[in-house]
């Protein structure tokens, strides 16, 4: 029998988990992504955000933090009357304005890939992530949605000890430690 860290009869959420969820994401399009996704789903359910990730693509460029920081209000507007993804203004407005703080952060001795995995201690905190976040300007990153992204993006491998990937999750996650590209 395959354990996993949670169980579901849904192929999309079983792959997410199976193929994705702690695997290291390294690109700053990656982590900008995990973090928006996150901020959407907050009170929401994992499995309606993944349902509608693919719109969510489509809608925010690729999650391409360069053509997101271009966004303005014709955008928003365009984006609260698309059905495909969630929509609520402050995390729109939120996905925006971290668009333009990944890209500011460029400018920095800390560009948000460097600044997402300096968290990957012993002791990882979602409130430092989050503190340091805000600080540099991006919104709707509490220490819960923080934290979420740290695991989606194997800043922390959180599988459960009898989970069948947390060992090559961990092996994988290592190996970004031990070689940083950053």
């Amino acid at each position: 029998m395959i354990v996993r860290c949670w169980e579901s009869n849904d192929p999309l959420f079983v792959s997410y988990h199976d193929d994705e969820w702690g695997r290291p994401v390294t690109s700053e399009s990656g982590i900008y992504e995990r973090l928006c996704l996150e901020g959407f789903q907050s009170g929401l359910s994992w499995h309606t955000i993944l349902r509608k990730r693919e719109a969510f693509r489509e809608a925010f460029a690729g999650f391409d933090p360069d053509a997101v920081s271009r966004f303005g209000e014709r955008d928003v507007k365009r984006l609260l009357a698309n059905a495909g993804i969630v929509r609520h203004r402050g995390k729109i407005e939120a996905a925006i304005a971290n668009a333009r703080a990944t890209v500011a952060l460029r400018e920095t001795e800390t560009p948000l890939v460097r600044l997402f995995w300096s968290h990957a201690s012993a002791e990882p905190s979602g409130d430092a992530l989050s503190k340091e976040l805000r600080r540099a300007g991006f919104r709707f990153v509490g220490p819960t949605t923080a934290y979420a992204a740290m695991q989606a993006c194997g800043v922390v491998n959180d599988h459960i000890p009898d989970c069948w990937v947390r060992d090559a999750v961990e092996a994988e996650r290592q190996s970004v430690l031990s070689n940083p590209l950053w």
